[in-house]
């Protein structure tokens, strides 16, 4: 049958290249600024909403210490990461699609953001308390949001558009069993990991590279509501998770994550078995186990709500020497999306506020723009023979590594053993007890069967979880139709 629906199209009218893929060199390789479609549906995506964020728009955080507590010289320059070393930074914990006004105990991912103020510049770290996200291409992500906020129509959110993104989105189904897990209710900030998520590059003094995924471990144990509980505590205190912190925080309770990391030799990731820059995907413990680097405790709170926690701006692009981007599509993505987001929401100067203003000293070509109260002195151009700062490109020289490939767009080249149902069905049969698959089932029952879920994405819902495991998708087909 001729499929009749509309060709999409960019705001110009110009025929879309493609709905889902971005362009990269070639299948596995980093995106490229040309794709002018890829840059203006994330920037047009960013200027959505005013003032609220448009993702992770409900939050809150604290300042505190990393601790660097063992020697990784071996695998990195960065300076924060040397052993003794103590490094002051801020974290904000979110919701992802709930408005500023939503219920701190909703069902949803939650973002974990960190701004390390490190001697060489602002380190951020913008990551989730799931160590996997829904897609694996940044072409994707408004589409996803969309789906998770309100309908056109109506202005109503609605769990037949999520289900209907979900089931013609095969990559989600890592992400989704966490999401309807109790994991997708954790019961405060303070007890549940975050994770960078995405796959780094780390570059040591010899120049020898790796890869790197980051785990903050919750030093208070995983505690997570049930869905009754967590529908309860909504409607009783809405702000739950930002009063426990600031509370904790207040009586010298200070919350602490054990930081740890998973290093992949650079080589491996050619051929390894999944591909390492998928960010639907982890790297097993078996394969690369985490090591212990450090601790992060958080000891004050913020004294303003707006000025420190509403205006951090945390971008993955702030990277020290040391720490580079990997290939990761939705990092790659992320590196141009994050900061055009604060300089759309809080303006061009939002680095200058005192919680994203670095504590190293700066030296910039920058200038003038809205609000803007420090200004470079001449010479106000580079290069200039009158005695200007210099870049210094040995710093990051070790930061690159070759890509092949024919500009395209396309997936990613599957590796030996890449499908997107082998690791949520691995947590379905190795991670999850017995209470949690009850959970899990019934948790996606409640989901799916609201009213304005269909009865025919019903039928779609019950084949996306057999696709993980076939008991999964039995004992949710019954609980759909009891």
């Amino acid at each position: 049958m001729t499929d009749q629906r509309p060709v999409t199209t960019t705001d110009a009218g110009i025929t879309a290249p493609s709905d889902e893929h971005s362009q990269s060199a070639g299948p596995n390789g980093p995106l490229l600024l040309q794709d002018h479609y890829l840059i203006q549906k994330m920037a047009q995506f960013n200027r959505e909403r005013v003032p609220e964020r448009v993702v992770h728009a409900k939050g809150g955080g604290a300042y505190g210490v990393f601790e660097a507590t063992e020697d990784v010289s071996q695998y990195t320059k960065a300076g924060l990461f040397t052993k003794g070393k103590d490094t002051r930074l801020i974290v904000r914990f979110s919701t992802v699609a709930g408005e500023l006004g939503s219920a701190d105990t909703a069902r949803d991912p939650r973002g974990f953001a960190i701004k390390f103020y490190t001697e060489q510049g602002n380190y951020d770290l913008v990551g989730n308390n799931t160590p996997v996200f829904f897609i694996r291409d940044p072409q994707k992500f408004s589409d996803f949001i969309h789906s998770q906020k309100r309908r056109a129509d109506t202005h109503l959110r609605d769990n037949n558009m999520q289900w209907d993104f979900w089931t013609l989105s095969p990559e989600s189904a890592h992400q989704v069993t966490f999401l309807m897990s109790d994991r997708g209710t954790p019961a405060t900030w303070r007890n549940m990991n975050g994770y960078g998520s995405h796959t780094f590059l780390w570059y040591n003094a010899a120049g020898q590279k790796f890869w790197v995924k980051y785990h903050f471990k919750t030093d208070q144990g995983i505690e997570n509501l049930t869905a009754s509980q967590a529908a309860k505590l909504a409607s009783e205190d809405a702000d739950l998770h930002i009063r426990d912190l600031h509370a904790a925080i207040k009586r010298a309770d200070f919350p602490s994550w054990t930081v740890q990391v998973q290093v992949m030799p650079f080589t491996d990731a050619a051929d390894y078995r999944f591909n390492p820059f998928d960010l639907t995907k982890v790297w097993p413990h078996s394969d690369y186990p985490p090591i212990t680097i450090g601790r992060m405790t958080l000891d004050r709170n913020p004294e303003n709500y707006f000025a420190e926690i509403e205006q951090a701006a945390f971008e993955p692009a702030n990277m020290v020497p040391g720490i580079g981007p990997s290939p990761d599509k939705m990092l790659q993505g992320r590196l141009f999306s994050y900061p055009d987001t604060h300089r759309y929401r809080i303006g061009p100067n939002y680095l200058q506020l005192p919680v994203n203003r670095p504590h190293a000293p700066v030296h910039s070509y920058n200038k003038d723009g809205a609000m803007r109260y420090e200004n470079p002195g001449d010479p106000v151009y580079a290069p200039n023979s009158a005695g200007g700062p210099a870049a210094d490109p040995d710093l990051f020289k070790d930061d690159t590594y070759e890509v092949t490939g024919e500009i395209a767009r396309s997936a990613y080249t599957p590796h030996a053993e890449d499908d997107d149902f082998g690791q949520p069905r691995a947590l379905w049969e190795q991670v999850l007890t017995e209470t949690d698959r009850d959970h899990l089932v019934a948790n996606i029952a409640g989901h799916a069967g609201a009213p304005e879920v269909t009865t025919e994405m019903k039928s779609r819902v019950v084949d996306y979880w057999t696709k993980v495991h076939p008991d999964l998708g039995g004992r949710l087909g019954k609980a759909l139709t009891t």
